[in-house]
């Protein structure tokens, strides 16, 4: 079990994030492979058997994104790069398990690190940066606006929902678009789902829930 932590007290939130994001991205690489696979496993495992209930309720703004159809759920996720949660095969697993008729999104990294968006329909390619996308047409860096789900990577989440990234603000931008009632749920692996409160900036958009492989599916203040 990893040892927990004490936030750093800076006074400046993006250094304090720096410093947590930094030990925990180590703990994350010397994770052993098979852990790795395991924990993907029952992280999908969780997200397939409680997507009924993020599901749940009024979609967010459906069809609301460029180029959607009006009558076409959507959920958007993102393509795992080892070490990070959910495993490289993901997306398939979620496609294979969301409601006929659901559109999956993935994200297409610009040049200035936005995220465009692009229908996934059972085909990935190698893209920038040790990446890979759907092939298909751009969609438009709003098309994320028309999820009524969001699955989310993070390095770490806090009990109130604050959401720690990588640092590059691809998902801060993304989560600005997204409809104030989608509803967001970040993938980790145990010991992400952290006791502390994590250091936050206004610009943060938490998130409403998150799965790790013990705890399962956790809701979130």
């Amino acid at each position: 079990m990893r040892q927990g932590f004490r936030v750093p007290d800076f006074a400046d939130p993006a250094a304090a994030k720096a410093a947590v994001r930094d030990r925990l991205l180590a703990e994350r690489r010397r994770l052993p492979a098979r852990r790795l696979a395991d924990n993907a496993a029952r992280v999908q495992a969780t997200l397939r058997q409680r997507l009924d209930d993020l599901l749940a309720g009024p979609p967010a703004a459906a069809g609301a994104s460029a180029g959607a159809s009006t009558a076409a759920p959507v959920v958007a996720a993102y393509v795992p790069v080892e070490p990070e949660p959910g495993g490289a095969d993901l997306p398939e697993s979620l496609r294979r398990a969301l409601p006929r008729g659901t559109r999956l999104l993935l994200p297409v990294l610009r040049d200035d690190l936005d995220l465009d968006w692009a229908r996934y329909t059972g085909t990935l390619v190698p893209a920038r940066r040790g990446l890979r996308e759907p092939p298909g047409p751009r969609l438009g860096t709003d098309a994320v606006a028309g999820a009524a789900l969001l699955v989310v990577p993070a390095v770490a989440v806090d009990r109130r929902g604050v959401r720690l990234g990588r640092g590059g603000g691809s998902y801060d931008r993304a989560l600005a678009r997204a409809a104030p009632d989608a509803r967001i749920v970040a993938l980790l692996h145990d010991g992400e789902l952290r006791a502390e409160d994590l250091p936050t900036e206004p610009h943060d958009r938490r998130v409403g829930a998150a799965i790790t492989p013990a705890a399962g599916l956790v809701r979130l203040s």
